[in-house]
């Protein structure tokens, strides 16, 4: 089976710095969170600090984003992943 993303659900989440998302793989759900930073990096120009500007910087991105994802799932199978800069590179 393959790690998807049925769910197009995203949450902001300030006090973790990130914005959290889920996939699954079968009847696994995996549950993964995005650095603030990261975002930032990616779409500098969207970003103004609120929580709107992160979501919209989130779906301008969730190909790469869900890419990264993916990548990081298929080295480490496991419940929970947080991606970083070094995701990105």
């Amino acid at each position: 089976m393959s790690l998807d993303f049925p769910n197009a659900i995203r949450r902001y989440e300030p006090v973790r710095g990130c914005v959290s998302f889920w996939g699954s793989e079968a009847s696994l759900e995996v549950m993964f969170q995005i650095e603030l930073d990261v975002l930032q990096s990616l779409s500098p120009a969207i970003i103004d600090g609120s929580e709107s500007s992160f979501l919209v910087a989130f779906d301008l991105n969730r190909s790469a984003i869900l890419g990264a994802a993916r990548a990081a799932y298929s080295r480490k199978r496991g419940s929970y992943h947080r991606l970083s800069a070094g995701n990105f590179s």
